[in-house]
Order: C-alpha cells, then sequence, then structure tokens
C-alpha cells in the first residue's frame, strides 16, 4: 500500500513537471510570433518578463518532473537489485510485445536523432542572424555534441539505477524544455539550451539500447539492434531534413528547435507504450507487475553469485593489458567515427 501510495505520487508529479515545463516553452511563444514581420528574427532584442518566467517554469518543471521518475530510496534500490540480471532465454520466441517495442523504440529514435541532425540546418541560419563569424557559430553544435556525451555517462548511471522507462521519459522532457532554443534572442542562451539538448539526445541513445537488448531474446538481439538502430538514424536526419525544406524558409531555422515541443510530447505519451524495466520493478518490491512484464517478453530474473564458484567459472570482468587494449582501440575507433560521421553533419 506505501509503495502503491508512494508511485501514485511520484506520477501526478511527473504530470505536473510536464504541465510546467510545456507552460513555460509556451510562455515564450509570444515573442516568436511578434517577430513574423522581420522573417522571425529575434537577435538583440530583450528578453520579456514572461520568457523568465517561463524559464522558471521549465525548471522547475524539470526538477518536479525527475522528482516524479526517480525513486527517492536510491540507497535501498542499489543494494536490492545489485546482483540481478534481466535477460530473455536465447530461444524464447517473438511475440507482438516484442515487434510493438520496436516500433516505438524506433519512433523514440528518430525523434532523438532529428536533435543533433537539425544542427546542420540550423547553424548557417544562426550564423546570419547573429552576424558572428563560422567559428562561433560552430560553438552550437560544440556544446550540444559536448552535451550528448554528459548524457551518455550520466542517463547511463540513472537507468542502470532507475530503469530504463524513467530515463527515457527524462530524456522526452528535456527536449520540451529546450524548445525555447527557438525563441531565444540571445545566442549565447542558445549554445547553453543546446548543451541541455545534447544532453539528453545523448543519454536516451543508450539506454533505448539497453532496454531492447534487456528484452529481446539472445538469438534475435543482433539484427534487432541493427535493425532499430537503422531505421531511427535514417527516419531521424529525414526528419531533420524534410522540416528544413517545409518549414524553414517560411519561419526561419528557429522552427527546428521549435519543434523539440510536440516531438518531445509525443515520446512523453509513448512512454504508456514502453514496459517498465523488471529489475526496477522489483527493487520496489511491485514484484506480479516484474513478472507481467517478464512474461510478455519471455524474460527471466537471476541473481549472479557474489563470489565466483570454482566449479562453475563465470565471466570475469576484463582487467590490465586486455582492458586497456580494448578500451584504446573502440576509443580510437569511436572518435575516427565521430569525426567523420558529424562533421560531415555538420
Amino acid at each position: 500500500m506505501k509503495s502503491a501510495l508512494s508511485d501514485r505520487q511520484a506520477l501526478w508529479a511527473f504530470v505536473l513537471g510536464c504541465l510546467a515545463v510545456t507552460a513555460g516553452v509556451c510562455a515564450h511563444l509570444p515573442m516568436f510570433a511578434m517577430a513574423r514581420g522581420m522573417h522571425y528574427h529575434l537577435a538583440g532584442m530583450p528578453m520579456t518578463s514572461l520568457m523568465i518566467g517561463g524559464m522558471g517554469l521549465i525548471l522547475g518543471g524539470l526538477g518536479v518532473a525527475a522528482y516524479g521518475l526517480l525513486p527517492r530510496n536510491l540507497s535501498t534500490h542499489r543494494l536490492s537489485t545489485a546482483n540481478i540480471v534481466v535477460s530473455a532465454p536465447e530461444d524464447a520466441p517473438l511475440g507482438l510485445s516484442h515487434f510493438a517495442l520496436m516500433l516505438v523504440l524506433v519512433i523514440a529514435l528518430v525523434v532523438d536523432v532529428m536533435k543533433p541532425a537539425a544542427l546542420g540546418f540550423a547553424v548557417p541560419g544562426m550564423k546570419s542572424e547573429y552576424g558572428v563569424a563560422k567559428s562561433t557559430a560552430s560553438l552550437v553544435a560544440f556544446f550540444a555534441l559536448v552535451g550528448t556525451v554528459v548524457g551518455s555517462v550520466v542517463w547511463g548511471f540513472l537507468a542502470d539505477i532507475y530503469g530504463r522507462k524513467a530515463t527515457i521519459l527524462l530524456s522526452a522532457v528535456f527536449f520540451v524544455g529546450t524548445a525555447i532554443c527557438g525563441a531565444m534572442p540571445s545566442l549565447a542562451w542558445n549554445i547553453g539550451m543546446c548543451f541541455m539538448m545534447g544532453a539528453a539526445a545523448g543519454g536516451m541513445l543508450p539506454v533505448t539500447y539497453a532496454l531492447l537488448a534487456e528484452m529481446m531474446p539472445t538469438r534475435h538481439r543482433g539484427w534487432a539492434l541493427v535493425m532499430v538502430g537503422g531505421l531511427g538514424a535514417v527516419g531521424g536526419y529525414f526528419a531533420a531534413s524534410g522540416a528544413s525544406a517545409l518549414w524553414q524558409a517560411t519561419y526561419s531555422w528557429r522552427i527546428l528547435f521549435l519543434l523539440n515541443l510536440p516531438t518531445g510530447l509525443l515520446l512523453v505519451l509513448l512512454g504508456v507504450f514502453i514496459p517498465e524495466s523488471a529489475k526496477f520493478l522489483i527493487a520496489r518490491g511491485r514484484t506480479d507487475e516484474a513478472e507481467a512484464v517478464m512474461r510478455r517478453f519471455g524474460a527471466t530474473a537471476r541473481r549472479v553469485r557474489a563470489e565466483p564458484d570454482p566449479e562453475r567459472p563465470a565471466y570475469q570482468a576484463l582487467t590490465g593489458l586486455h582492458l586497456w587494449g580494448k578500451l584504446c582501440a573502440l576509443s580510437l575507433a569511436a572518435l575516427c567515427w565521430g569525426l567523420i560521421n558529424f562533421g560531415l553533419m555538420l
């Protein structure tokens, strides 16, 4: 009863947080609408009291939404799930739940990839409107990509503790809040907000893959991850370029950021179809719900031995040269891929 009451209060906190963030973004729209006669050029215009109040609503709403999503009993949660592993057996059949989850996560990745992809179409317009050098305008993309690195680390840490669904929804709320980039008269504010947008985008990406890997049977995991990732990437680039082609000539580059509002809210609504992590449910004492989720996806929960059994050797963590060799090789590959991918895109 106590757990159910706590979860109900958390749900209302998340809903109120979403409403506050949405209201804060809407408080910036009058400024955008008033600039219609100037082709939506806002550079140099003063921030209105309504916009400042809206920013306060966004910051407060993000805090309230995070409070509702993330459980408070951190130490208890970590101890109770430290040695629990949830995974689907190799021979588990694919069902409608698996394909529905893949579809929802493809849509989530389209929204996620669309955010950094839109920078390539927005930066030229920002350079022109703010009257800055190309090197200065590139700071927008630079801080957005720095945000993806920070977000990947922070969100990955939170997802292991609080569950996959909560962190995906937290990214969605951040997307909604960063829609105000489309109404910011200052380049400095845009750079700061793009850092937040990058953190949410970079954070959601690995969490999405982790959720899919947790729910998919082993023999289907490889092609499912590749297909979902590929469709999400292609769809994200297509959405960004399509939005630019359709609306940027009329509403300027700012429309590409304002689209964070409807797409972020779409992700929040899709959260209804994203299953909660069984590991999170077990830690919260919601065993029946955890078993229902595992039955839907053919997954099982098991406890990992605290100490290795000599008669049943388990996989050991990499150490020494093996660890540093793989780390250096993968880091070099990631740097090369990032340089080519984001360099070409931007």
